[in-house]
């Protein structure tokens, strides 16, 4: 849920910025807002569900050593 939020909060933050793209004086700014959001979503898409899978497939736990017998010096 934090990850939603902070990059919800950062892409409202540039919707005036992509919505007024035409307005002069924003010729830098607004296909630096496109970019920048594109890598918020594509960021939030990964985050969310290619890194859980991946933990899933390999973030398998290794075999613990069999503990020494009781009685059986080491």
């Amino acid at each position: 849920m934090p990850i939603l939020m902070t990059a919800a909060c950062a892409g409202l933050a540039l919707l005036p910025l992509i919505v007024a793209g035409n307005a002069p004086g924003h010729e830098i700014e607004h296909p630096m807002a496109i970019v920048i959001l594109g890598g918020l979503v594509s960021s939030t898409v990964l985050n969310l569900f290619l890194m859980p899978a991946l933990y899933a497939r390999f973030g398998r736990e290794k075999p613990t050593p069999d503990a020494p017998l009781a009685g059986v010096p080491a």
